[in-house]
């Protein structure tokens, strides 16, 4: 006699009773799910450069492994990637104050390193500013710290940056940080120094910690994009976050930091030390390889920002044609963000309605806006080979030329 057992019915807890899945991840699965059912999808949602990792790195986590780095390391991470780390924030800084390795934490990519920080410094009560749009995992990751996301739109005529009066004006008693993203994923926009200057020392007046995420600092095209240990008068309260992922094509190896004052590297410390314990530790040795042969390392850079420059504006020159479509100019990063509000019949979140009709119609998946906060918006990731980026942008210029009310 069998016995049939009934579905458990799962009740969530508090912490993540609200949590939402992430837009981005989401829209990859879908696309893949719709290419193995034999549709020809051209998927421009990953947030992800396409490019291997380069063979130098791939060689170096080789020779690790063979030598034996297989077992635990700190759970800050192995001292001499930290130290690296740091060699690499003191260069930034200019002399002005030194870095030391007791100051960074070494975690499983940047996203777990804005984790550790924002739930080591945020709590309930606390505010924390972030710029809109911005990306998806932000406002999650403060709601998980359970603490309060507010969103800052930014201003349209620049790019969607913030600025400090928009900051200014958003704030309240209970605002205790900020979230910087530059160059900004989904947007594509740079802070320049004076604006980051200005917002930091704003920061620095009201008291607000300041998580500056460039996690994309290296993918920039005009110009340098500045970190804010480049610019900031005071690093009590700076965070700043990095990581391999982006710049490195290393996504996979899942390697991030958060340089911080040295209490809260220790606090962050023993927060990971119950979550994670430390990195991947073959993916520790890929990324000292990364940082350390920085000859190497900048020709390969240079050679994927470059790609990234021409795909960027092949893409714009084809979707320049569509009249009314409002794109950012990107300056880094490898996203284009549209607003196609004046293309869609749903008042409410026309992003989401140009996507799916976008993924129905021309098999181009797309991230709506909604998940960066802007629901009038898409994102387009150009990762992707240059014809593919040509070819889908044209998909999108046929349908909203179509779809013009």
């Amino acid at each position: 006699m069998s016995t049939t057992i009934a579905p458990s019915v799962v009740v969530p807890s508090a912490n993540i009773a609200d949590l939402q899945p992430s837009a981005t991840i989401a829209v990859a699965a879908l696309a893949a799910q719709l290419r193995a059912a034999g549709r020809e999808i051209l998927d421009f949602g990953a947030g992800q450069p396409d490019f291997d990792t380069p063979q130098f790195i791939r060689q170096a986590a080789a020779e690790a492994v063979e030598a034996g780095a297989t077992r635990y390391t700190a759970t800050e991470g192995m001292f001499p990637l930290r130290q690296a780390i740091a060699d690499q924030a003191s260069a930034l800084a200019g002399g002005r104050w030194p870095v030391t390795a007791h100051q960074v934490v070494v975690s499983g990519g940047s996203k777990q390193s804005i984790f550790n920080a924002c739930f080591s410094l945020f709590g309930p009560g606390d505010e924390v500013l972030v710029p809109v749009p911005g990306w998806t995992s932000y406002f999650e990751i403060v709601r998980l710290a359970r603490a309060r996301a507010v969103g800052v739109p930014g201003d349209p005529d620049q790019g969607l940056r913030v600025d400090p009066d928009r900051l200014a004006a958003a704030a309240s008693p209970r605002t205790s940080g900020l979230i910087l993203n530059s160059p900004c994923n989904p947007t594509g926009s740079v802070y320049s120094s004076d604006e980051m200057r200005a917002i930091l020392d704003l920061a620095a007046e009201r008291g607000w910690w300041v998580l500056s995420d460039e996690i994309y600092r290296r993918i920039a095209y005009e110009s340098a994009a500045p970190s804010a240990l480049q610019v900031a008068s005071d690093p009590s309260r700076l965070v700043v976050v990095d990581g391999v992922a982006k710049a490195y094509a290393m996504t996979g190896w899942r390697i991030g930091w958060a340089v911080s004052p040295e209490p809260l590297a220790r606090m962050m410390t023993a927060l990971q030390s119950h979550t994670t314990h430390n990195a991947a530790t073959v993916s520790q040795h890929a990324a000292l390889a990364a940082l350390s042969r920085v000859g190497e390392s900048d020709d390969a850079i240079a050679t994927m920002v470059s790609a990234f420059r021409e795909r960027r504006d092949a893409a714009l020159e084809v979707l320049g044609g569509v009249p009314r479509l409002r794109t950012v100019q990107p300056a880094g990063a490898f996203y284009l963000f549209m607003n196609v509000r004046p293309f869609a019949r749903d008042g409410a979140d026309a992003g989401g309605e140009i996507a799916r009709r976008l993924l129905d119609e021309q098999g181009v998946a797309l991230v709506p806006g909604s998940a960066f906060g802007s629901p009038d918006w898409i994102r387009m990731s150009y990762a992707a080979p240059l014809d593919q980026v040509v070819e889908g942008a044209r998909r999108i210029s046929a349908l909203l030329h179509d779809g013009v009310r």
